[in-house]
């Protein structure tokens, strides 16, 4: 398996510092990338991961790094991405932050869904990304692998890939090489205030002073949040994905169509995922955001699941504990990395699938399935901010596009922490926003 789990050995273990500048809470794609962009501005930085370094769904996404199908609001974020992502590696001198540019395609099997396309490629033209649409005839002559009656798509050819579990560590090394201090299993327990004001945070190794803190912790984010009495709409949605064996590069593209997509990896197989199952466990938190993710259920072209109970340890499931101090142990700590059982459902469809949508893919067979937790809000589109506590930000929420974006959205969070201005339009990622009467309106999910 090359998945980063439970038993993935630990590689990041420097010291606890007494004080810091910022300490960034969650080692993921997005919380690495601002731990990177805040130590090369100058900033002393801890990046403190409760379990290890891009376990989580940093390292169980399909590896697109993909500008097409953006909200508007993210796309010029996103475009930044792109542009970081080319020089990641060369800047880094880490192979695993390599970028391959591979395109990203996506097919149609309906004149509705078509058009739905047409509308986005306008919002591309206006920021000058090099999508276009394909034809019919044009399908069949770019991807003979390709089985299957299509009535047209669009290509983005400057889009590309990565491979996530080699990413996101490397990119650690990167940070750690730029003065960062890197800590797996050290789990943040809680925020130390006084008079309502940040002191420093308190980790389950000790206390730490810093003047910020920045919550990058995916689909914990939101129970991090509340103990500290501050109110993050966010749900966790199980989606699954899997990984053939090695096979011909024949679709060398990222390639979506209904109920299938795929992207070519580095080291000869294919990832693979049905990416229209979305599994949700039933908590408390279902029922006190219920009416906030109403407009995004019924928008949703996924088959939402929802599941009874989550199991035990996994994000806001009954027995989890809801409030705690600096000197107990924390959810975070029970569950070192959230690692997730593949839904059947997705499994037996992907078999079925793909053979018949790639013959030469036929008696290949699956190597290995996995799960992620994503960290969805109501209207899938990232939070990002300052929240009410200050000198306490936000990046959660990636809604299962984080991936691509991450180094973008480092770079945004760091001048946010820093005071700079970040060059983006950030209103409508504003965690107030599902507070001040601003009609929730979904963005791509």
């Amino acid at each position: 398996m090359q998945m980063l789990t439970p038993r993935t050995p630990i590689e990041f273990s420097d010291p606890l510092p007494e004080a810091v500048d910022v300490v960034v809470i969650g080692a993921g794609i997005v919380g690495t990338s601002t731990a990177w962009f805040l130590a090369k501005q100058g900033k002393k930085v801890l990046l403190a991961e409760k379990g290890r370094v891009g376990a989580e769904q940093s390292s169980r996404n399909w590896g697109f790094v993909r500008q097409q199908s953006r909200d508007a609001a993210e796309l010029p974020i996103m475009m930044e991405a792109n542009r970081i992502w080319r020089g990641l590696a060369a800047e880094t001198g880490m192979e695993g932050l390599a970028f391959t540019q591979s395109a990203c395609v996506q097919l149609a099997d309906n004149v509705d869904a078509l058009a739905r396309m047409e509308a986005w490629r306008e919002l591309g033209m206006q920021h000058q990304l090099d999508t276009r649409m394909l034809t019919r005839a044009e399908i069949t002559e770019k991807f003979p692998a390709l089985s299957g009656d299509f009535v047209g798509g669009m290509m983005t050819a400057s889009d590309g890939r990565a491979e996530p579990w080699l990413a996101v560590p490397a990119l650690a090394r990167a940070a750690r090489g730029a003065g960062v201090a890197v800590i797996e299993n050290c789990a943040v327990r809680t925020l130390e205030l006084r008079g309502g004001r940040l002191q420093g945070v308190v980790t389950e190794q000790g206390r730490v002073a810093c003047d910020q803190v920045v919550l990058a912790a995916g689909a914990w984010s939101t129970f991090f949040a509340d103990n500290s009495g501050i109110n993050l709409p966010q749900l966790a949605v199980r989606s699954t994905a899997a990984r053939t064996n090695k096979a011909p590069e024949d679709a060398p593209f990222n390639i979506s169509m209904p109920g299938l997509s795929i992207r070519r990896r580095a080291d000869g197989c294919y990832t693979v995922s049905t990416g229209d199952v979305a599994e949700h466990y039933l908590s408390r938190k279902s029922f006190r955001y219920a009416r906030k993710f109403l407009p995004l259920l019924k928008k949703s072209a996924r088959d939402i699941s929802l599941k009874l109970a989550a199991p035990t340890g996994y994000p806001g499931s009954w027995g989890m504990a809801r409030r705690w101090t600096g000197d107990e142990e924390t959810p975070f700590e029970k569950n070192r990395v959230l690692h997730p059982a593949p839904s059947p459902i997705v499994v037996r469809r992907l078999e079925e699938d793909l053979p018949r949508r790639f013959p030469f893919l036929h008696g290949v067979g699956l190597a290995e399935a996995w799960a992620g937790m994503i960290d969805v809000t109501p209207d899938a589109v990232p939070t990002l901010g300052e929240l009410s506590i200050r000198g306490v930000f936000v990046a959660t929420g990636f809604s299962g596009h984080g991936f691509g974006i991450g180094p973008g959205a480092g770079r945004v969070m760091a001048d946010l922490v820093t005071g700079r201005d970040p060059g983006h339009d950030l209103s409508r990622f504003r965690p107030e926003r599902f507070f001040d009467g601003s009609p929730i309106v979904p963005g791509p999910y």
